[in-house]
């Protein structure tokens, strides 16, 4: 008889972003002449650039010829991607040999797939309020999971605690949901910690191209020490537009070493047993994003978010409410006002002035209290939902 995975009756009865749409489509099913004001899911709102769109259309026309046809791609990436990725870590001040570079069809994917290389009964160190995937993928497999608290006082930044031990670290900077970005002093505690430990530290580094302090850093890797207990993971989705063309980058060096095994050799075989590889049509798009001719026009799109970014955070400074990240991220995380609990915040919101963002419970017992939005919606919409919010808070 086939027994089920029982860890699965450990999990949430259902993902924080599904409560959210359930709630919308109640609302809008009452008052359907209604337009919403979205700066809840961090989903982009602005398409591909031109130069990913040309390599794609390239790309697509490549596969119309037999003599430029591409079937089967490396599992771990075609060498041109990889070794464009490495020259940008280059450019940088990190370097890398491109054979440490493995694509992904998102940072999603493989931060949930990267747990093949450590034991179910290694431990977890998920720092909250976290992204709710970190933990849902740990409970899944069964995982001893500790939480490491942040708030208001250290900013969302927490430090390594000698007394809360784990065998894999989950850091994301600049942060979802806080926006709250590591300076290179609190990384190289971190990677201090983790080397004297025995610990991996997994870097979700998805948001580094929304970080304008050049003091602040885009890599783990730029922090000496860190090649030898850190993995780091990548998105093309929010920095240029890949939501929904789905494309990512992992960075496992070749020194890291654990139990004697060494994990980038370990990744390799993984590949290459339980993935065909990213498509050459995704992966032609993907390489235009790091020429130069990409790179500004991807910034040129980052700069919008900013601005949303911006004109929130002048909102909520005019209001008085405390709030971290928006500057070197494109995310803010607010002080809900008047002691108001986040779901009852978010209904309030809806239902007052049709803004949605999200409710920070949903990122942990830390998020109580807090608030999320996105800034990756329109600039006119995000105009008039900061006029809403100072209105309505006025009161």
């Amino acid at each position: 008889m086939v027994s089920p995975n029982t860890n699965y009756q450990n999990l949430k009865d259902s993902y924080l972003f599904f409560n959210i749409s359930q709630k919308i489509k109640a609302y809008l099913e009452k008052h359907p002449e209604q337009h919403l004001y979205k700066m809840g899911i961090g989903d982009v709102s602005l398409p591909l650039c031109d130069a990913v769109i040309k390599a794609l259309h390239e790309a697509v026309d490549d596969q119309a010829s037999k003599a430029s046809f591409h079937g089967y791609m490396p599992e771990c990436g075609a060498e041109f991607l990889r070794e464009a990725i490495r020259q940008h870590y280059e450019d940088g001040n990190v370097m890398l040999d491109a054979d440490e570079v493995f694509v992904s069809s998102g940072a999603s994917d493989e931060l949930g797939d990267i747990l093949d290389l450590f034991d179910k009964k290694s431990s977890a160190l998920i720092m909250e309020p976290a992204y709710p995937a970190y933990v849902d993928a740990n409970v899944m497999a069964g995982r001893l999971i500790y939480h490491l608290p942040s708030g208001k006082n250290n900013g969302f930044l927490p430090m390594p605690d000698e007394n809360t031990k784990a065998d894999i670290i989950y850091l994301c900077s600049p942060n979802n949901p806080t926006g709250a970005v590591f300076s290179k002093t609190q990384l190289k505690t971190w990677v201090d910690f983790a080397n004297k430990n025995g610990s991996v530290i997994l870097f979700d580094a998805a948001y580094e191209a929304f970080i304008e302090d050049e003091t602040l850093p885009h890599s783990i890797f730029e922090i000496e020490g860190a090649k030898t207990c850190a993995i780091e993971i990548c998105s093309l989705s929010k920095t240029a537009g890949f939501t929904g063309t789905r494309l990512g980058y992992t960075v496992i060096p070749k020194t890291l070493n654990v139990g004697g095994m060494n994990l980038n050799k370990m990744w390799v075989r993984n590949r290459t047993t339980k993935t065909n590889g990213v498509s050459y049509i995704i992966q032609k798009g993907g390489a235009a994003v790091f020429t130069p001719e990409g790179q500004k026009q991807i910034h040129d799109n980052i700069r919008i978010y900013k601005n949303n970014a911006k004109v929130l955070s002048e909102a909520l400074d005019e209001l008085g409410i405390w709030y971290t990240g928006g500057k070197n991220a494109p995310y803010i995380w607010m002080e809900c006002p008047n002691g108001m609990g986040s779901w009852e915040f978010f209904d309030y919101l809806l239902n007052e002035i049709q803004v949605i963002g999200t409710p920070g419970e949903g990122f942990g017992e830390c998020g109580k209290g807090y608030f999320r939005f996105s800034t990756f919606g329109s600039p006119e919409d995000t105009k008039i939902a900061a006029e809403k919010l100072k209105a309505l808070l006025k009161k």
